[in-house]
């Protein structure tokens, strides 16, 4: 069995890393904490400029600091599960090359790899994980595409447009 999943929000979990990052640009004051991501979204977007505000956190968060993201739970037995049965799994991802707003120019998807190894995903001792089977699209068709290319029998994503 193949199977396919998302990065962004499937894998990595930001929640923390936004509201981090929302209180270092004080965009929110100290005593204001969301507790998903989606939340903080909304209250930006009802502020003046809370979508640039937003498109910076994103970039930052994806990018300088990809460090402050959090493994969703149980993302490694699932990996470890799916060795076992010998299904193979790929993760396919829609990540520009560069995150919004960021003057320092990070490489996003150099940044996603660099944190996929740091939780050992490429230890063979582990989930044993081919950096082979890692794909970056730059647009949600491209992803699409290389879905139906890989011939995923299933993909877990969190956006429901791309399983539609």
């Amino acid at each position: 069995m193949k199977i396919g999943i998302d990065f962004d929000n499937t894998i990595a979990r930001y929640d923390r890393s936004f509201l981090k990052l929302a209180h270092k640009y004080k965009y929110i004051n100290k005593n204001q904490n969301f507790f998903k991501k989606d939340q903080l979204k909304n209250f930006l977007f009802q502020k003046k400029n809370g979508e640039k505000k937003w498109m910076k956190i994103q970039g930052q968060a994806y990018g300088k600091y990809m460090n402050y993201a959090e493994l969703f739970p149980s993302v490694i037995n699932f990996f470890l599960l799916c060795n076992l049965r010998k299904h193979k799994i790929f993760i396919i991802s829609h990540k520009t090359e560069y995150g919004h707003f960021d003057d320092e120019k990070f490489l996003l998807r150099k940044e996603a790899i660099k944190w996929i190894k740091k939780k050992n995903f490429f230890k063979k001792n582990g989930i044993n994980f081919s950096r082979n089977n890692i794909f970056f699209a730059n647009t949600s068709e491209e992803k699409i595409k290389i879905i139906s290319e890989l011939k995923c029998d299933y993909f877990i994503d969190d956006l429901i447009q791309v399983l539609k």
